[in-house]
């Protein structure tokens, strides 16, 4: 069990979750990310500005973040951050599903943003003029957060909204998300039961959903509906996801708990741990042995 905790520790840790206040927190950060993140749902929305290379590893994308930029993301994606420079600085805000729901415009101004939607843009690359204009509105969201005034949050929330729409306004060209309504909703329901199938906390835990099959029954769909939803909203296969996230799940089980490879094994729908070790080397190219060690 002590191995589990630690291991949870780890996951999700590593950028900050907790969210102070339960809503809302903001800080300026210099040379935080240099080690990567772990590739995972976060239980709120992010938006962070920053100077410093990475790669960013968001749905289906890898994007690589060569200059000033903002970046999007919300509950329903997984991504990681992958350092690839030495310095980083800059800032971010994260805010829950009920900071969201404070203010009716602020809720509406993330449902319609694609860059809060599966399939939008997560990034915007910014000139030096327009960071110093963003730079400005998260000083201002520090300075607010600071203080005593009974609705800073109100205030809070429409720094917020300037930060998002600014983004807007720097990228007007940007495609926007033309997807059906329909392909969205069972993308977004796939995505988010996906992701409740993990983390794998006890080896008594087992993975109940293994096949694209077996999502498609548990949403009430034919299989087919959903995998063209899934293939045209993301332009991943479904059993990509599915295939990817699993292993994500059997790194992390790997390198963070003391489990038998066996164990590990078992607990991510292998019936046998020769399966796991031939499906762990397909993709990844190493051994779950070798993983473990790294």
């Amino acid at each position: 069990m002590e191995a589990n905790e630690n291991r949870g520790r780890l996951m999700y840790g590593c950028d900050g979750v907790t969210v102070e206040n339960g809503h809302f927190k903001v800080h300026a950060v210099s040379d935080q990310f240099k080690v990567a993140t772990p590739y995972i749902r976060r239980d709120f929305y992010k938006i962070t500005l920053f100077r410093g290379i990475s790669r960013l590893h968001y749905a289906d994308q890898g994007i690589l973040i060569d200059r000033p930029a903002l970046t999007f993301s919300n509950p329903l994606v997984p991504y990681s951050w992958e350092p690839v420079s030495e310095s980083w600085t800059g800032y971010y805000c994260q805010f829950t599903e009920e900071f969201v729901h404070i203010r009716d415009r602020a809720r509406l101004s993330l449902q319609d943003s694609p860059l809060f939607k599966i399939g939008g843009n997560p990034v915007c690359f910014l000139t030096e003029e327009q960071y110093a204009t963003v730079e400005g509105l998260f000083r201002k969201l520090i300075e607010e957060e600071a203080t005593d005034y009974v609705h800073k949050y109100d205030v809070i929330g429409s720094y917020v909204n300037l930060i998002i729409h600014e983004a807007l306004r720097m990228q007007p060209a940007m495609a926007v998300n033309k997807q059906s309504s329909a392909a969205v909703r069972i993308t977004m329901s796939f995505m988010e039961l996906l992701e409740k199938q993990f983390p794998i906390n006890s080896q008594s835990q087992t993975l109940g959903l293994k096949t694209a099959g077996d999502y498609a029954k548990h949403l009430a769909i034919h299989v087919n509906h959903l995998n063209h939803a899934v293939r045209d909203v993301t332009g991943k296969a479904t059993t990509v996801h599915i295939r990817e996230r699993i292993i994500a799940e059997a790194k992390l089980l790997l390198r963070n708990t003391d489990w038998s490879i066996a164990d590990i094994a078992y607990s991510l729908g292998f019936d046998y741990p020769a399966y796991f070790n031939n499906f762990f080397k397909k993709q990844t190219g190493m051994t779950p042995r070798s993983a473990k060690l790294v």
